[in-house]
């Protein structure tokens, strides 16, 4: 249901981590994901700790799902005195099934955690098909 995006992004994101550059706008950091089906939907779960919940954009387009998110710095007089916590834009896209529903997504946050719940649409789910036997077809059978 969910397909795989572009190979290239786990290397551009491990390049990213060692060399600890921050995302732009126009050049945004990965963010880690876990995805599982359950049941007659599937979940996604986006790690965003310490992004503030109006600094999340999501976005769908056709069969791509986009999650955008900014960490920002500590605003006022302060000092810092250890930042290890990446700052920046981070992003992520998805490209979805057709057998999703992406007009009914439902996103929470809690915790750090944005979790999407993505329906099955119901032309997707397995279904059982009647079998009727007429008149004409048991005449066949008998002869």
């Amino acid at each position: 249901m969910l397909m795989r995006t572009d190979p290239f992004r786990v290397l551009d994101r491990l390049t990213q981590q060692v060399a600890g550059a921050a995302g732009t706008w126009s050049r945004p950091s990965a963010m880690p994901m876990d995805a599982c089906r359950d049941g007659d939907e599937f979940v996604v779960s986006f790690d965003l700790p310490g992004v503030a919940a109006d600094a999340i954009e999501l976005s769908v387009e056709r069969n791509v799902l986009t999650v955008k998110a900014e960490r920002r710095p500590v605003g006022g007089d302060v000092e810092m005195q250890v930042s290890e916590r990446p700052l920046g834009v981070f992003s992520r896209q998805l490209f979805l099934g057709d057998a999703l529903d992406t007009d009914r997504i439902d996103a929470q946050y809690d915790a750090g955690v944005l979790t999407l719940r993505i329906p099955v649409a119901e032309r997707a789910k397995p279904r059982r098909i009647a079998i009727s036997a007429g008149e004409d077809s048991r005449r066949q059978i008998d002869a």
